[in-house]
């Protein structure tokens, strides 16, 4: 166990920042090459160099936090307010997509028919699989909100459940947006609609599996025990990051779904 006499976050030297950086320029070089034509071989590679870097890299901030003693109550501070200003970060990401839609839908122009929805599109009924989505969503908010009242309070069975309830919900949900997709009677190519609708919700879909999977990886922490009733704050950052997602599916729902349909 290292004795930490200070209160602030200093870390061993490592090389998975620089990993990091080149495994994202791989991807993002191999997005444009895939977008002209030169086939998938450089993302795929990328994407798995970067998962195994991610590996690498979780494993050793678990390190810090669990065995190191690295992770004092002012170090946490300091994540926490990094987690904050990161979910802030996705506020005003998420922001310009509802930006645009009401730009074009509360003044729809001549080439969309002068109209909102645009002529030809037919949107999706907002009381069939976006409010059975939404009543997922809605639900594995209180189950992982149970999970995190019952890790405070030492049941571990009860986070444990949570959890894997939480996890099973946002599969669900990815599931069935799959679906939706593959029923669509739209493209992105659609007019402004079709272009809005499938960056906005198809980028918070991209944010539920990134949330599923953050949260599946608490769920193996804590069937291992690296959660106890004052240092968990891996968790709490992972259900600061599900509640954000949440949130946007229901502004979502309301103003694209409903009201934009």
């Amino acid at each position: 166990m290292t004795m930490v006499t200070h209160m602030y976050h200093l870390v061993d030297k490592s090389p998975w920042p620089l990993f990091a950086g080149v495994g994202a320029w791989m991807m993002t070089f191999g997005f444009v090459s895939m977008f002209f034509g030169f086939g998938y071989g450089l993302l795929s590679f990328g994407l798995v160099f970067m998962i195994l870097v991610v590996f690498q890299w979780w494993r050793d901030i678990v390190r810090e936090g669990m065995y190191l003693g690295i992770h004092v109550n002012f170090v946490v501070v300091g994540l926490k307010f990094g987690m904050i200003l990161f979910i802030v970060s996705e506020v005003f990401f998420f922001i310009s997509f509802f930006w645009a839609f009401f730009h074009s839908s509360l003044s729809p122009t001549f080439e969309v028919g002068s109209q909102w929805p645009p002529c030809g599109i037919e949107v999706f009924n907002p009381f069939q699989i976006p409010l059975l989505n939404t009543s997922l969503l809605l639900s594995s908010g209180v189950s992982v909100t149970w999970a995190h009242h019952s890790l405070m309070e030492g049941d571990w069975s009860g986070g444990l459940f949570g959890l894997l309830m939480t996890v099973s919900l946002g599969l669900y949900f990815t599931l069935l947006q799959g679906y939706e997709y593959y029923e669509a009677f739209f493209s992105m190519s659609d007019s402004v609609y079709g272009s809005i609708f499938f960056m906005a919700t198809g980028f918070h879909g991209f944010h539920v599996i990134i949330g599923s999977i953050f949260l599946l990886v608490c769920l193996i922490r804590h069937f291992f025990g690296h959660f106890s009733l004052i240092h968990h704050f891996g968790f709490e950052a992972a259900a600061w990051y599900w509640h954000f997602v949440d949130v946007v599916w229901l502004f979502l729902y309301i103003m694209v779904y409903w009201w934009g349909g």
